[in-house]
């Protein structure tokens, strides 16, 4: 959920608009009522107090200011109000619709969910102050005291930094069209803001952020305990709650090994240089320290194997952190972390049919080994029925799980060190992509007699997609 960007997740979009929200304020102590009144500020005050933390911030960072910034108080309806207008301007140039269904097809939000009115929602009960790159100007909400903005202000000036020295919005959109390559800069830019202001609420007792440990487990577990149980974070399905923190979290420990790596700030400014590829060098630093990124995964002749009738909407990477979300929805926590670190890239394809009546997705996926892919056969065949609770037909072999559904013919099939999924397409779907792989054809699926039924299947034990 962050400069809008163009996929995988609207909240890493959001994100990118490089907000910071009251979900990472109990590090600094700020508290937000439900229905805030608005703070008595004097501008002067907050002009004085503005121009202090700037001084104190570009120090920590290295960066002394190029030109003057635009600092203003705004309202909750006024932040709302940019927040909409930042949404219907990226709508004109990217692929919503597409976002909404490989989210839903993919399971990581409930069918015919409000994404957009729920983001909103989320984004204007959160948000604390933002800085927009493209007006130059720094935002924060006017019903937070001046001692509580100073945080805000720290990580925020931290952004308008980096945009006068790096230019973030180009340097965003140039990961495009990879998804998980956006996702991963975005955590460059939050987990710097994050970073920097730890170490601007902590100069005064001479300690460093690279030198605290656990930092990323103590900052979620005060969100955690901190959060409002009415609040739309506590109501938001799994993977908007993440995505909205991964790049707070993870980004806060990418920049910390970063800079323990290194000297200081002066070193971790080069990322913008050589930035991260995958949000697996955000959630391994050390992969990106050694240089380490995977070959990438072709997806060949996909468009063919799918046939006439449907319509792509779109091909990317859901990289290591997408891979985790879909297996966390399902499996858990603990089995997706083990799980999606094995990951060593990936393709999927998003397609329609006439009418939008249908979806067909493609996923192919290498694991890091052989073994790697026969556990992921093994969790994935098991996420799948717990996925589709009606099913028919069901046929498993080794390496090989298939079955019907009312949305179409789901199928997993791995070879080697990688697998394939097939939902909503058929067999002829699979044959195909088998043949454009250079894989052995999997096998045959037995016919049922004429006029034969074959009752749906239950789950082996019921789920609820969008809780833990």
């Amino acid at each position: 959920m962050n400069c809008l960007q163009r996929k995988v997740t609207w909240l890493a979009r959001l994100a990118a608009l490089a907000a910071i929200l009251v979900l990472v304020f109990p590090l600094a102590g700020a508290q937000q009522p439900v229905d805030p009144p608005r703070a008595a500020l004097n501008l002067e005050e907050f002009n004085r107090a503005a121009d202090e933390v700037l001084t104190d911030i570009s120090k920590i960072v290295g960066l002394p200011l190029k030109s003057e910034l635009k600092k203003s108080l705004r309202s909750r309806q006024e932040i709302r109000d940019y927040l909409i207008r930042r949404i219907e301007e990226e709508k004109r140039d990217a692929k919503w619709d597409a976002d909404q269904k490989m989210l839903e097809k993919f399971g990581l939000i409930p069918k015919g969910f409000e994404l957009e009115k729920f983001l909103i929602e989320l984004l204007t009960e959160q948000i604390a102050g933002l800085y927009d790159p493209k007006g130059k100007e720094f935002y924060v909400a006017d019903w937070i005291p001046v001692d509580g903005q100073r945080e805000v202000m720290a990580h925020e000036f931290v952004h308008a930094l980096h945009d006068q020295y790096f230019d973030v919005d180009t340097w965003l959109k140039a990961a495009r069209p990879d998804d998980d390559a956006l996702s991963a800069r975005n955590a460059v830019l939050e987990g710097a803001a994050m970073a920097a202001m730890v170490d601007y609420i902590f100069r005064e007792q001479g300690m460093r952020v690279q030198d605290m440990a656990m930092l990323e487990s103590l900052i979620r577990a005060s969100m955690l305990s901190s959060t409002d149980p009415n609040s739309a974070v506590a109501r938001a399905p799994i993977y908007i709650r993440e995505a909205l923190l991964f790049p707070y979290l993870s980004g806060t420990t990418f920049a910390q090994k970063v800079l323990a790596a290194g000297e200081g700030w002066k070193d971790f400014n080069r990322v913008f240089e050589k930035p991260p590829v995958t949000t697996q060098q955000i959630l391994h630093p050390e992969h990106y320290l050694s240089g380490y990124a995977p070959r990438p995964v072709p997806l060949p002749l996909v468009e063919r194997a799918a046939g006439r009738g449907w319509r792509k909407l779109d091909q990317n990477q859901l990289g290591e952190f997408g891979l985790r979300s879909v297996l966390k929805q399902y499996l858990g926590e603990k089995r997706s972390v083990e799980l999606g670190s094995t990951w060593s890239g990936d393709q999927y394809a998003i397609f329609d049919s006439a009418g939008a009546t249908r979806t067909l997705l493609v996923l192919r996926l290498r694991l890091e080994s052989e073994e790697s892919a026969a556990r992921f056969f093994g969790a994935y065949s098991e996420l799948l029925e717990l996925k589709y609770t009606d099913r028919a037909e069901l046929f498993r072999r080794p390496n090989f799980f298939a079955f019907e559904t009312g949305e179409g013919g789901v199928y997993l099939r791995c070879f080697i060190d990688e697998c394939v999924t097939i939902e909503g397409g058929d067999r002829r779907v699979l044959d195909s992509l088998m043949r454009a792989f250079r894989w052995p054809p999997a096998p045959s699926q037995s016919r049922r007699p004429a006029g034969k039924t074959i009752a749906a299947e239950p789950a082996s034990r019921p789920v609820v997609a969008g809780t833990d």
